[in-house]
């Protein structure tokens, strides 16, 4: 029973750390000369000094709709992990983690959200640019957080707590 629980913390520490780097981390979308946009800032690496130039992102209301699904997918998933570790030590014998697992199902469903919307608007979020470019790594660490979230969540609403 300790390793089941040891792996479902393990593989929930994993899903929050796919979150987080897919938020914050800078390539959302990537363009072929050194730019690449977050969800935060357009950034371009200047070859001179080799250093990274950024500047705020779109002001579209999309954009902004990504960015708080994302946010607030960080948070459910935070939240459900806090919730739990206390369920874990606090709830009864033979309780079940519904609460956790709903938790952990909103937040794979925020990520799913906002990375549709990113995919979908991404042409309206860089108007400007002539230039074609790709999705970057966190645009994909998105797709792999949500069906891992939401096996996580799965697997929250069918554990039972056991002595």
């Amino acid at each position: 029973m300790r390793l089941l629980l040891f792996g479902i913390t393990a593989f929930h520490i994993l899903i929050l750390i796919i979150l987080f780097v897919a938020t914050l981390d800078k390539s959302w979308w990537v363009f072929a000369e050194d730019e690449t946009v977050n969800l935060w800032y357009d950034c371009l690496l200047d070859n001179n000094t080799n250093v990274w130039l950024c500047s705020t992102v779109s002001t579209n209301e999309w954009f902004h709709a990504v960015q708080a699904l994302m946010v607030l997918a960080v948070l459910f998933s935070s939240f459900s992990f806090m919730l739990f570790m206390c369920q874990l030590y606090l709830m009864e014998r033979g309780g079940l983690f519904y609460a956790t697992g709903v938790l952990q199902i909103v937040a794979s469903l925020a990520v799913f959200s906002g990375a549709v919307i990113y995919a979908s608007h991404v042409t309206e979020f860089h108007p400007d640019r002539d230039k074609t470019g790709y999705f970057g790594h966190c645009f994909v660490l998105a797709w792999v957080a949500f069906p891992l979230s939401m096996v996580s969540g799965i697997m929250y609403i069918h554990l039972r707590k056991r002595e």
